[in-house]
């Protein structure tokens, strides 16, 4: 990773934005469905092995790999022998549950994608709310890239290090 390590960093912290966003989505459906809204009960809840055990690693371990990033890059490299193994066991954690939630939505995507983008005319389409979708990603991203730039000078030290093993 030393390599690319300065891309890294830029990306992992750029991530936070649309990172939150879904969280903050997914969180807002979750809520309607259990608070008994009838759009989001209509559809039903994902299958329990989903619900029960994948998607809370998914948030967990996200919020983990994020979280032990930015304190590594704050704290500095001397952190390393204390946050870097979390960082890494909570990615390695993330990887597996998030393929697995992946192949599990997979089925559904492309009748999603038609439905939201496969119309002839793109401003109407089935699935409502696309703009908003499209901004809101798109404010994500410009958010996480702004933190992400004003967050640069801190990769100095992790840039600098000698030493450092990965």
């Amino acid at each position: 990773l030393r390599p690319l390590l300065s891309v890294h960093l830029f990306v992992g912290i750029l991530l936070i934005g649309p990172v939150a966003l879904k969280l903050g989505s997914t969180g807002y459906r979750f809520v309607r469905y259990y608070t008994g809204n009838p759009s989001y009960r209509r559809k039903g809840a994902p299958p329990p092995l989903q619900r029960l055990i994948i998607a809370p690693v998914v948030v967990v371990s996200t919020i983990v790999v994020l979280a032990s990033g930015v304190a590594l890059l704050l704290v500095g490299p001397h952190s390393r022998g204390t946050l870097l193994p979390i960082h890494k066991v909570s990615f390695i954690i993330w990887v597996a549950f998030t393929a697995l939630h992946v192949l599990a939505h997979l089925p559904a995507l492309p009748q999603t994608l038609r439905r939201d983008y496969g119309a002839s005319e793109p401003w109407r389409n089935e699935i409502g709310g696309r703009s908003g979708r499209v901004l809101s990603l798109a404010g994500a991203l410009t958010a996480g890239a702004v933190l992400a730039i004003l967050l640069i000078p801190q990769f100095a030290p992790w840039l600098n290090a000698h030493g450092l093993h990965h």
